[in-house]
C-alpha cells in the first residue's frame, strides 16, 4: 500500500489508498480549461489541461496560446510517483480555490517564452453531463463521467515578452476521470477487428442570463448514443437546471475538410423551438492539448524527470485532413431565438471531432472530406 498526501481528505472510493484507481490502466483523472473575450469581435484564445493517469504512473499538461492564427503550445511532462495531490508539471499548475467554483491556473515557464496566471470562476453550479460508456465489441472504449461549468477570468497571459490582460473573459472548464484510451496503444488487436468510427460535437455556450451546454455522440447512421442539452441560468444553483426535450445538430461542413464552416441547433420542448445559431470565428487545434498529438498524447511516458516542449503553428498551414488535425475547437458568437422570438447572444465553442461514417454529415469512410 502507498500512502500519499490524498489520502487525508475524505474522498476514498474503494478500500484502497487514493493512489490506487480500480484495476483498468487506462483510468485517467482530468482537468481541461478554455478562455476567450466576451464581447464579439473581440480575439485571443488560450486552453489548458492536466491529466493523472495513476496506472501508468504518469502526469502531464499543456497550455494553448491562439492569437491571430499562431498558436502557441506547451507541453510537459513527469512520473507521478503515485501522488495525485501535486497538480503541476513542467511549470503549469492547477489549484482549486474553492471546489466547484473557483480554480487557479498559472505557468511558471520563462525558459519556453510562455507565462501566465488565471483565475476562473464559474457562473453557476457545475453541470453533471451523462455518463459515457462506450464498448468496441468486448472492449470498453470509454466509461467516463464529466462535470462541466462556465465562467468568468481574470488575469493575464505572456507570451515572448507581450503580455495580454484577460479581464472579464469568459469560458469553460470540466472535470473528467473515469476510462478511455490513454498511454501507448494497446498492441492486441480486437477481435473480430473494429472499424474506427466516433463523432463528437460539444458547446457549452456563455449566453445572457445563463447558460447553454450542449453535445452529441452519434454512431455512423446519426443515431445519438449520448446527447443533451440544457441551460442553466447565471448564478443558479445544483437544482437550477432545465433539459430540451429534444436536440438537432445541423452542421454545414468546409469542403475538403471535416471542419465546420456553420452550426446551428434545434431544442424542442413544450414551448416550441429554441434555435441557436453559431457564427464560427477559427479553429484552435485540440492537438496542442494531446488529443492525438503523435508525441504528446494523453499519458505518454517521457521519462521520471520533468520533461518540457514547446510548438508553434500557423494554423492555416496544417492540412486539415490529417488524422490528429480533425480535433478541433472553433470559437463562436452565438445567437440564441426563443420560440417567443426574444433572443439572448453571446460566445462559446463548437468541439467538433469526424472520424469515420456519419450518414448526416456525407461521410461513408474513415476519413473522407466534406
Amino acid at each position: 500500500m502507498v500512502l500519499t498526501r490524498g489520502d487525508d481528505y475524505p474522498i476514498h472510493q474503494t478500500a484502497d489508498p487514493v493512489a490506487y484507481a480500480g484495476t483498468d490502466r487506462n483510468f485517467y483523472d482530468r482537468y481541461f480549461f478554455n478562455g476567450y473575450p466576451a464581447e464579439p469581435g473581440e480575439y485571443g484564445f488560450f486552453a489548458a489541461a492536466l491529466g493523472v493517469y495513476p496506472h501508468l504512473n504518469v502526469i502531464d499538461a499543456s497550455f494553448c496560446w491562439l492569437k491571430d492564427g499562431r498558436q502557441v503550445n506547451l507541453h510537459g511532462s513527469r512520473g507521478l510517483g503515485m501522488e495525485r495531490m501535486d497538480t503541476q508539471v513542467g511549470g503549469i499548475a492547477v489549484e482549486v480555490i474553492e471546489p466547484l467554483k473557483s480554480l487557479r491556473v498559472t505557468v511558471e515557464a520563462p525558459g519556453e517564452g510562455i507565462r501566465a496566471d488565471l483565475v476562473f470562476t464559474g457562473r453557476a453550479f457545475p453541470l453533471e453531463e451523462p455518463r459515457f460508456t462506450r464498448r468496441n465489441g468486448p472492449r470498453v472504449l470509454m466509461d467516463v463521467t464529466r462535470l462541466t461549468q462556465n465562467g468568468r477570468w481574470q488575469g493575464w497571459i505572456e507570451v515572448d515578452g507581450v503580455r495580454t490582460d484577460v479581464a472579464d473573459w469568459v469560458g469553460t472548464r470540466d472535470r473528467s476521470w473515469g476510462v478511455r484510451p490513454v498511454g501507448a496503444r494497446d498492441e492486441q488487436p480486437a477481435s473480430p477487428p473494429v472499424d474506427p468510427q466516433f463523432f463528437w460535437l460539444w458547446s457549452p455556450c456563455v449566453v445572457e442570463g445563463g447558460d447553454l451546454y450542449f453535445h452529441t455522440n452519434d454512431d455512423a447512421h446519426g443515431r445519438f448514443w449520448n446527447r443533451r442539452a440544457a441551460w442553466r441560468p447565471e448564478g443558479g444553483g445544483a437544482d437550477d437546471e432545465t433539459h430540451w426535450d429534444g436536440a438537432d445538430a445541423s452542421i454545414r461542413w468546409t469542403p475538403g475538410t471535416r471542419h465546420a464552416a456553420a452550426a446551428s441547433l434545434a431544442l424542442t420542448d413544450a414551448r416550441g423551438t429554441t434555435t441557436v445559431d453559431f457564427a464560427l470565428r477559427g479553429n484552435f487545434m485540440m492537438l496542442g492539448l494531446g488529443y492525438g498529438h503523435p508525441t504528446w498524447a494523453h499519458g505518454r511516458h517521457h521519462g521520471e524527470n520533468v520533461t518540457v516542449e514547446r510548438e508553434d503553428w500557423t494554423v492555416a498551414d496544417l492540412s486539415p485532413m490529417l488524422p490528429h488535425h480533425l480535433h478541433v475547437q472553433a470559437l463562436a458568437d452565438v445567437t440564441m431565438t426563443a420560440p417567443n422570438g426574444s433572443v439572448r447572444r453571446g460566445r462559446g465553442v463548437l468541439e467538433q471531432l469526424a472520424i469515420g461514417p456519419h450518414a448526416p454529415s456525407g461521410f461513408a469512410g474513415l476519413l473522407d472530406p466534406a
